[in-house]
């Protein structure tokens, strides 16, 4: 039998690398401005044409390289950063794996010019998806000009899996921010398509922050610093009263990269727990200078990945740090309710009691025990979303909620919408059967977060805020493709501000948001007024529904359009829906949980959200059983 394993070309090898290292434009700048800073540059400029697919330009003032140097640069594991395995442990720069240079040849054309300080000639070399085409002596500038050319040209299956331009610029925007933020002494800037972005100086990292994200960030900054043989902690957290429902500027480095570390961000969190609300988060710029040794970023090729040798100590230090600095600046706890001691009072739809927390100078004004609570995103009337949501008129309610030990036939229920147009069949995969009945009596709601009833087959537990989404989705979905929404006038306009990547993003989706009735108006440097909304967002502002709406565009858009149109229509009806949806938390009466359930399973699909997550749970009865003995 003949052999069967080769070794793969370099230029297959080369690719496979660009699978991981290189994902979309914002990974190129991200390799080359990184490449530019390890070589000493004090000053660099980023040019892009058509959001990077065309041309990445980046040009910096470093030590450049000789000719023979830049040649070598692209082959793959070539480096100038390590010589061998024991200077993994004590890196001092960006780079080390010798594999992004190598991965950006592969799949784009790169024209680059180059030249040392001192020299008075330097070099030009022409590459395309990993062959040298010619190398030439040119005059330049000292440094290094690199120009990456229509990227992923030769894998088309890449390209076509970018997407849209406005996605792509906000992801390198979004890049250059966290660049900018690691090298504050480092002069930046960036222009796309002959339009300057951003111009930053050396300045220092409070300063920066507020050239990126505004004087309003900035002064609500506090100082954190501390210092001990293991790490050094310095930056900025941000005042609890400036934490975000949305896109928190939360920013981790460790000795001068970028990271993500999830264990990290509990620690500030625990911090923040007393002072803030479970559904906001706060800002923070935090950076960790450690041993090199002590730390391994050869994880994963982003090198965003990092582990820390004493990760539980750091855990410590950084949790009385950042306390420490909140003390610092007399922000204390949140009053705390003696439930002990508190009132019982009724709960609503059963005959239990519970405790009441006791009315105070610091009670919140927020009352999940209202009597009358509203489910319509955070106000209004307690039963105007049965007619926003569902307009449903269902029959057969009484048969559909029959005791489990009923012989009614569930399979022949359905349901008639809107006065008579029959709705799918109810279809539940992996529930016990193929239609099963609720149980009769009132449900129970258990942790202000679920509905749980009983059917023939076992326990049912439905999550009552991903069910009002679902209903609100299809209904919403229906009255786009109707042009149904009018606009509900704010008496006094609401401000948004946005970050650079989330003005792009409203630019280009403006006239897609507007039709849902949105009215909103550009004040210039990433400031929006609101000055309409739909009204199914009422007691609101309308500022989270369009943030999520555009951090959905950002996360789930495609270059192809009429698939862009098709995603676009159900990013905003699913950002709708999520924000005028019942709250975790939320007290229901027995009225509203049936109407709730009743238009939940009145859908052809009750199971999933449109985003995925389940919404029933079936606990078979013999499951029980199993667990009680």
């Amino acid at each position: 039998m003949s052999d069967i394993i080769r070794l793969l070309p370099d230029s297959v090898a080369n690719q496979i690398a660009a699978g991981e290292v290189i994902q979309r434009p914002a990974s190129v700048v991200k390799e080359l401005v990184e490449n530019a800073v390890d070589a000493g540059a004090t000053s660099i400029e980023i040019v892009l044409k058509d959001a990077g697919r065309t041309l990445i330009q980046v040009i910096d003032d470093g030590t450049g390289m000789s000719a023979t140097d830049a040649r070598l640069a692209f082959e793959r594991h070539s480096t100038s950063k390590i010589k061998e395995a024991a200077d993994l442990f004590s890196l001092h720069t960006m780079g080390f794996r010798g594999e992004a240079l190598a991965s950006i040849a592969a799949i784009a054309q790169l024209d680059v010019r180059t030249m040392q300080h001192g020299e008075s000639l330097g070099t030009r070399l022409v590459i395309a998806g990993s062959k040298v085409e010619s190398q030439t002596p040119e005059v330049c500038r000292p440094g290094t000009n690199m120009m990456v050319k229509n990227l992923f040209f030769n894998v088309p299956a890449r390209r076509k899996f970018l997407k849209k331009d406005s996605v792509e610029l906000s992801n390198i925007v979004h890049e250059f921010e966290r660049l900018a933020l690691v090298n504050p002494g480092v002069e930046l800037s960036l222009t796309h398509n002959d339009t300057l972005l951003h111009r930053l100086g050396k300045v220092p990292l409070k300063q920066r922050i507020g050239y990126l994200f505004g004087r309003q960030v900035e002064n609500q900054l506090i100082p954190v610093e501390t210092s001990t043989s293991i790490v050094k902690i310095s930056g900025f957290i941000g005042h609890p009263s400036n934490a975000r429902k949305r896109n928190a500027l939360q920013y981790f480095f460790v000795n001068g990269r970028n990271m993500r570390h999830p264990y990290f961000h509990k620690a500030v969190m625990t911090c923040y727990e007393p002072l803030i609300s479970p559904e906001v988060q706060p800002n923070y710029f935090l950076s960790f200078e450690v041993e090199p040794a002590t730390i391994d970023v050869n994880i994963h090729p982003t090198k965003n990945e990092i582990k820390f040798e004493y990760e539980q100590q750091i855990w410590q230090i950084l949790v009385a740090a950042v306390k420490e600095a909140l003390g610092r600046f007399n922000i204390g706890p949140a009053l705390e309710f003696n439930l002990a001691d508190s009132p019982e009072i009724p709960a609503m739809g059963t005959g239990k009691h519970i405790a009441m927390p006791s009315a105070g100078a610091g009670a919140s004004s927020y009352n999940p025990f209202r009597e009358t609570p509203s489910v319509a995103g955070g106000g209004g009337g307690s039963f105007d979303w049965m007619r926003d949501s569902a307009k449903r008129e269902t029959k057969g309610w009484e048969t559909l909620y029959s005791p489990a030990s009923a012989s009614s036939d569930i399979s022949e229920l359905d349901f008639e919408i809107n006065g008579g147009d029959t709705a799918g069949q109810l279809e539940f995969d992996g529930m016990g059967g193929d239609k099963p009945a609720m149980a009769s009596t009132a449900n129970l709601q258990a942790a202000g977060k679920y509905v749980i009833s009983y059917n023939r087959e076992g326990l049912t537990i439905v999550d009552q805020h991903r069910a009002h989404i679902k209903v609100l989705y299809e209904n919403y979905m229906s009255r786009i493709s109707e042009g149904e929404f009018p606009t509900q006038t704010l008496m006094f306009p609401a401000t948004v501000k946005l970050d650079a990547s989330q003005s792009i993003v409203l630019d280009s989706i403006i006239d897609s948001v507007e039709p849902l009735g949105f009215r909103l108006k550009s004040c210039g440097d990433g400031l929006w007024e609101i000055h309409g909304i739909p009204p199914v967002l009422k007691d609101t502002d309308g500022s989270e529904a369009l943030l999520d709406i555009i951090q959905q565009v950002m996360d789930g858009t495609t270059e192809d359009d009429e698939a862009s149109s098709e995603s676009l229509t159900h990013i905003l009806a699913l950002s709708l829906a999520r924000c005028a949806a019942i709250r975790y938390g939320q007290i229901l009466s027995v009225e509203e949980t049936e109407h709730l359930l009743a238009s939940l399973f009145a859908l052809c699909d009750p199971q999933y959200t449109p985003d995925g997550k389940k919404i029933i749970l079936t606990i078979p009865y013999d499951e029980i059983e199993t667990r009680l003995t």
